[in-house]
């Protein structure tokens, strides 16, 4: 995995706006890949970033780059919390509740919607998501808006700049630690 490939698919979290992006990776060697994660976290634990592989086949994971503070805070924000209850997760601690999703992931294959809370995604677009199923959205962009869609198409402009600014900063020579904000 290369440090632009990291880059343009995880900016934002990167830069502290988000709780975590999720993006697949390609990989000959699983091996090599437990060893690329080994690094990039050993680069980005001291700023409080983490990165771990959600589920894998023989060619390719799928690798989630959180801020574990961000995520911890996330889950345990009462209308977050309430969903994973509702959904099954019972425990709301970070630990549990990342077991959980892996092992939803591994089961299913499909993209467990409460997801959204891992991502950083307000929780009433989430209930709104469940409740709706995917229908009646009052926008789209990184996910389908049920709440604040004014407050979300700010945020939607705001990690596409904030992708844009951090890969042409990574072309001019910039490293992903320069480019990570410590949290």
């Amino acid at each position: 995995m290369s440090e632009e490939y990291l880059v343009w698919q995880a900016a934002p979290t990167l830069a502290g706006l988000k709780t975590g992006s999720l993006f697949p990776c390609k990989y000959e060697s699983y091996e090599d890949l437990k060893r690329e994660i080994c690094a990039v976290n050993r680069a980005l634990n001291k700023k409080g970033l983490r990165l771990i592989p959600l589920r894998r086949n023989e060619k390719q994971a799928l690798l989630y780059l959180y801020r574990p503070e961000r995520l911890r805070a996330d889950l345990s924000a009462p209308e977050a919390a309430a969903i994973l209850r509702r959904e099954g997760y019972g425990d709301c601690r970070e630990e549990h509740c990342l077991h959980e999703l892996m092992r939803r992931l591994r089961a299913f294959g499909a993209f467990p919607h409460e997801i959204g809370l891992f991502l950083g995604y307000p929780p009433e677009d989430v209930r709104g998501f469940l409740e709706h199923g995917g229908h009646d959205s009052k926008c789209e962009g990184c996910w389908k808006v049920y709440g604040d869609a004014e407050r979300a198409k700010k945020l939607f402009a705001a990690y596409k700049a904030c992708t844009a600014r951090c890969c042409s900063r990574q072309a001019a020579g910039a490293s992903v630690d320069e480019l990570t904000v410590a949290g």
